[in-house]
């Protein structure tokens, strides 16, 4: 049980720190940069963008990465 939740530990905080890569800093850094521009990139994550999607995620992956390190 205990290498499982290590395991599980370290594969959430490189898809951690992945999450916070993507989205980037300043306008036009982000994702939709690496896509094309942002007509792809909001066909890829729908009418709201890609930082509502990875704001998401990013989030779910910080409480993951929390409730393992306890």
């Amino acid at each position: 049980m205990y290498s499982a939740i290590i395991a599980l530990h370290v594969a959430v905080s490189i898809v951690l720190i992945i999450f916070v890569l993507l989205q980037g800093g300043g306008k036009g850094a982000g994702i939709g940069s690496s896509f094309g521009g942002g007509g792809s990139s909001q066909a890829l994550f729908g009418s709201s963008g890609p930082t509502t999607f990875l704001t998401k995620l990013t989030a779910a992956s910080a409480v993951i990465f929390m409730t393992t390190s306890l």
